[in-house]
């Protein structure tokens, strides 16, 4: 490909709504454009790359015997209610009407479709297990897009969904899938490691994620390094602080006039917040929820949500926890009434908490559970942080960011026996088929694998994904001796079926190299007058500093030893 035909253009300035290292370069190399929140265009140079991608994970799970398949986007809204899952979507499931006045959902993934699919078609144990996989187009209505390509609202996905007919065949395709998942990461050049996680809305019982390590990743992981466990912050569990743990003593009323806050109230009667009692207020479902969680500790909304087992979750307002009755800033679950309550373990685990008193600049010491308050809910609902300690080995924990690049859950049967797949056993009984569900983001991987493999001049393309293998970039071409031997170069390249991305711009020095580094493409060739001078071209990978020169009539066999890696 010729430069000056490239459909992107390059862009030195760095755009101001860009928010992270990614998105600013694919914006600044001329790989995506935004169209409207979450929705991109794909340009060439970034197309080049996700296919690449695409024939990867192709390639790896046909080895472990996936099959291929292409199911719609339009889906029914009927299987979603089937399922139950339309709630737990909430908000973030596209929803529309046909003609006819008939409702459909935009598909943010395809368990639904699927397990029909499965369950209209299997009949026999000898009909499993199955493999099935897709890379389709997906759609969620989030509400914060952002990072570029990390988080939008229309985006490609591999998904791969397993059938078997119990829990150890379930295993084996799990293995399957994460083995898998290894080998397309490693080929695609990008660090990762495997993390427990939440299931979140496609439910199931296991999961787990992939994680590219970058500071600017979304999600936070906790983990050991002395027993190497690692978890998203949203499942992760911890080893608090010890509370006090003394002999429960009599409750006792203080004045804490103006003190509302944690950090106040442990100021003004010289407390550690290890041993105070946080109130902090949700609506679940629009219903009130008082929470209590021990004051060094805050809650994750996400085991909370699961706690409560909720579709929708949020802080509630001031107007709504006034409604509620509630001495905002002075709250405890002290003679609490009508309102569900929700404690956190670390309060069952100690004595003699500081709580609010429930009126105006008033505390309540040596508040005691169960004694003095009840709760509808006990509950691990806390955050682990770097700090505490690993429940496994007992020692720190530490934390680091990462962006989600590929998603494994063990969907056991929830889904088939609410959509009807079963089979018929050996022995004539019919079962439920049990599932497994695989995904990968394809815009979200490449975006990782330009997030971590990148310098302060471009991107540095790992060679498998590269757009291009090679970056012919001849200068001065107003000397016919550099324009003859670029295009002779060129053209003995592409008979060779290399990839080059030929830059016969008629540019400064500057701005070629310049474009060169920000694009980022393997290894880039030199065509000059001071290199032909000496019988040579010069030969430069991106990842490295130093070039060398190559003599013309070994030129062709030299780089392609090189991208061929011998």
């Amino acid at each position: 490909m010729r430069l000056s035909q490239l459909f992107g253009k390059t862009q030195r300035e760095i755009p101001a709504d860009a928010d992270t290292i990614s998105h600013q370069l694919m914006l600044r190399a001329g790989m995506i454009r935004q169209l409207t929140a979450g929705v991109y265009s794909y340009l060439p140079i970034a197309l080049r790359s996700m296919r690449k991608i695409e024939n990867i994970i192709r390639d790896e799970m046909n080895k472990a015997g996936g099959q291929e398949i292409c199911m719609p986007v339009l889906q029914p809204i009927e299987l979603w209610e089937k399922s139950g899952r339309g709630a737990s979507f909430g908000k973030n499931l596209f929803r529309l009407f046909d003609r006819k006045e008939r409702e459909l959902a935009l598909g943010p993934t395809h368990e639904e479709v699927v397990t029909d699919l499965v369950g209209r078609s299997v009949q026999s144990y000898r009909d499993l297990p199955l493999l099935l996989y897709q890379i389709q187009t997906k759609f969620r209505d989030e509400p914060r897009p952002r990072g570029g390509l990390v988080r939008v609202r229309e985006f490609v996905m591999k998904d791969l969904y397993s059938f078997d007919t119990d829990a150890e065949g379930l295993d084996i395709s799990y293995r399957k899938m994460v083995n898998a998942y290894k080998n397309i990461f490693s080929r695609c050049g990008l660090p990762v490691i495997m993390i427990e996680a939440d299931s979140g809305a496609i439910g199931g019982k296991d999961s787990n994620e992939f994680m590219a390590i970058s500071e600017m990743g979304e999600d936070e992981i906790i983990y050991c390094e002395s027993c190497g466990k690692a978890a998203n912050a949203e499942k992760a569990r911890s080893i608090k602080a010890k509370a006090d743990n003394s002999e429960p003593r009599p409750m006792e009323e203080v004045s804490t006039p103006g003190c509302k806050t944690i950090d106040e109230v442990c100021h003004y009667l010289k407390l550690d917040p290890v041993n105070t009692i946080k109130a902090v207020f949700y609506m679940a479902d629009d219903e009130f929820i008082f929470v209590c969680i021990r004051g060094d500790i805050d809650v994750n909304e996400v085991k909370l949500k699961n706690s409560l087992h909720c579709s929708d979750l949020r802080l509630a307002t001031e107007e709504e926890v006034a409604a509620a009755g509630i001495t905002a800033g002075f709250a405890s679950p002290i003679g609490l009434k009508n309102i569900k309550t929700v404690v956190d373990e670390s309060i069952a685990s100690g004595t003699n908490f500081v709580a609010g008193g429930n009126k105006y600049d008033t505390h309540i010491k040596n508040v005691n559970f169960p004694r003095d308050f009840k709760a509808d809910i006990i509950a691990d609902i806390a955050l682990a942080a770097a700090g505490d300690g690993c429940i496994h080995c007992g020692a720190k924990l530490l934390a680091t960011r990462g962006v989600e690049v590929g998603h494994v859950f063990k969907l056991g049967t929830f889904l088939s026996e609410k959509m009807g797949a079963y089979y018929i056993d050996a022995n004539g009984d019919s079962k439920p088929i049990v599932m497994g569900c695989y995904g990968i983001g394809i815009g979200r991987l490449m975006a990782a694998a330009v997030e971590i493999n990148h310098d302060d001049k471009g991107i540095i393309w790992p060679k498998n994904i590269a757009p291009y293998q090679i970056y012919l970039c001849p200068l001065f071409l107003e000397n016919p001796l550099v324009t003859e031997k670029a295009e002779s170069l060129y053209r003995e390249l592409q008979e060779m079926e290399m990839e080059v991305l030929y830059d016969d711009r008629n540019e400064s020095t500057g701005i070629k190299f310049n474009d060169a580094d920000l694009l980022g493409i393997p290894l880039r060739i030199t065509v000059s007058p001071r290199s032909l001078e000496k019988g040579c071209i010069e030969v430069k990978w991106r990842s490295e500093k130093q070039s060398e020169l190559v003599a013309l009539d070994k030129a062709i066999e030299k780089i392609k030893d090189m991208i061929t890696g011998k």
